[in-house]
């Protein structure tokens, strides 16, 4: 099963609006084991989105339109499909009549102009609506189909989940079951695991998939396995995740849904060990990273950003002949960062974490990083060069730290 994405919205095509819904039918669409072929956006004009879906339906078996099907006269999807399939355009007076009950109840007259949205292509079936005043459609056509779906996230993803991909599978017929799992990667890059797991790649099997995706500072390595029945495809699934993390070995933070603050909260708890921070580059992103964690507050102690190096001093206790020999980007002093904050809140592993995240080198290159872990078990420190802007230093940054306690949690268990 083909499928293509078309997100309608000239507010789209000039950057006023994310285009996130795309990423989640994508996503929606992946996990349900339909091959997405195409992404398009597409500007409010009733031609431009027609031909749109003529031409996706020429490469796919469904087109999935999101967006456009409002009240307002710049909604005209409904109008781009009937010129596409050729069909008029047949006035619902159930869905009218629902639509003025709904304004009814919240106790107010229907503006005229939401009657729009009880236009229906002749033929279509009406997707009914959770939310919102906008019915979804699905409209067959000579053996593919076209689903059209709100652009407001919230009723994109209710239709998605409960009308379109149902519908999808239902077309795609037989009993083939497909799943993917996500074996989640810290410290390798993206190329550097695809060349690790290049055996693996080639000896996979028909019906086994393997792809990957770097964001954040992480590999993620997607596994797709089809099959006759869900056992088949769970051992399949089963043996290539054996294979990877046989492979990867302490790069595997996880799989599915797992964090890396998940597994670190995981791996303090079964010690009864408790974490702080101390944070320079990042500014508080590492901690927010943390605490996002439920319950966090059964092992994170807090956290000192200690950005200046005055405060780096006077709260954490570096030491000034440490800070003026070696500059607050080093070694020394992330290691006594780290010993700072263990001392001062309490905790029994602390990790610090300083950088230059630029756009000017302050003594060190843009993108030097150095991370410090103190606990129990001793001390790491970790130097890095990271690339991009303020922003990803800083996310990459955080990652890798996160990544250091994980490992050195490990070390301490070995």
């Amino acid at each position: 099963m083909r499928a293509e994405v078309v997100a309608v919205g000239t507010e789209l095509l000039l950057g006023d609006i994310i285009n996130t819904n795309a990423a989640m039918i994508a996503r929606a669409l992946a996990d349900a084991g339909v091959d997405c072929r195409r992404q398009v956006v597409v500007g409010d004009n009733p031609e431009r989105i027609a031909a749109a879906i003529t031409e996706g339906l020429d490469r796919a078996d469904a087109v999935i339109l999101t967006g456009g099907l409002g009240p307002t006269q710049d909604d005209v999807t409904r109008e781009a499909i009937a010129t596409a399939l050729g069909r008029p355009l047949r006035r619902s007076s159930e869905i009218e009549q629902s639509l003025r009950e709904q304004f009814g109840s919240l106790g107010r007259p229907m503006p005229e102009m939401n009657v729009r949205q009880a236009d229906v292509p002749e033929g279509a079936r009406v997707i009914d609506r959770t939310f919102g005043t906008a019915p979804g459609l699905i409209v067959e056509h000579e053996g593919r189909v076209v689903y059209a779906i709100p652009g407001v996230p919230s009723e994109m993803r209710d239709m998605l989940a409960r009308a379109v991909i149902p519908d999808l599978l239902a077309r795609a017929g037989g009993d083939v079951v497909i799943r993917s799992r996500i074996v989640r990667v810290a410290g390798v890059g993206e190329s550097s695991v695809a060349t690790s797991l290049a055996p693996i790649w080639d000896s996979l099997g028909d019906g086994v998939t393997m792809a990957f995706l770097a964001a954040g500072g992480e590999v993620r390595v997607r596994l797709t396995a089809k099959a006759q029945s869900e056992g088949d495809v769970d051992e399949r699934l089963g043996a290539a995740e054996s294979a990877v993390r046989e492979t990867l070995g302490r790069a595997v933070v996880g799989s599915g849904d797992v964090t890396l603050e998940s597994v670190v909260a995981e791996m303090l708890l079964a010690r009864g060990w408790t974490l702080g921070c101390a944070e320079s580059v990042t500014g508080g992103l590492l901690s927010s990273r943390l605490v996002s964690v439920p319950g966090a507050s059964r092992w994170f102690c807090g956290a000192v950003v200690a950005y200046g190096s005055e405060v780096k001093e006077a709260v954490l206790g570096v030491a000034n002949p440490v800070l003026a020999e070696n500059g607050p980007v080093s070694a020394p002093v992330a290691l006594a960062m780290a010993e700072g904050a263990r001392a001062r809140l309490a905790c029994d592993v602390a990790v610090a974490v300083t950088g230059v995240a630029g756009p000017q080198e302050q003594g060190r290159p843009v993108g030097t990083v150095v991370i410090a872990v103190v606990g129990p078990a001793g001390s790491i420190v970790r130097e890095i060069r990271v690339p991009g802007d303020r922003s990803m230093i800083r996310t990459l940054a955080t990652t890798a730290a996160l990544n250091l306690v994980r490992l050195s949690l490990l070390e301490e268990e070995s």
